[in-house]
């Protein structure tokens, strides 16, 4: 079955680009909102839920931009997950913008996932 891609939206007032980006960019960023833990050996990432790992690779970085990783399940497709940081300009609040993939019985599911996920982050953060 295919999978269809997603985006989602957070809008993050008063949030320093510095902070989110070091909790999102970062291996032990991650591990504090994300997965239980993150291992990274260069390009390869392992993440943790309940001591089950799941490898991805990282496929793309520009500091304080975005991080976007790849399962390796989906090697050899166009299937990634994302997160990128936007700064409104006018009021310098940050909008957090998460690209993923998800096949149409499990989409539901998976954004419900992302918007734990989310206020996980926004915990860790302040914001």
């Amino acid at each position: 079955m295919s999978k269809v891609e997603f985006q989602i939206e957070y809008l993050l007032k008063n949030a320093s680009l510095p902070i989110l980006w070091n909790t999102v960019g970062t291996p032990l960023g991650l591990s504090e909102w994300f997965a239980d833990d993150v291992s990274a050996d260069n390009d390869n990432y392992v993440f943790y839920w309940e001591k089950h790992p799941q490898t991805a690779k990282l496929i793309g970085k520009k500091q304080h931009d975005y991080i976007r990783f790849q399962w390796e399940e989906d090697e050899d497709t166009d299937y990634f997950f994302e997160i990128r940081i936007t700064t409104i300009e006018l009021t310098k609040d940050l909008i957090l913008t998460v690209t993923d993939f998800a096949e149409e019985d499990e989409m539901e599911d998976l954004k419900l996932l992302w918007n734990h996920q989310i206020d996980a982050l926004k915990r860790k953060t302040g914001l």
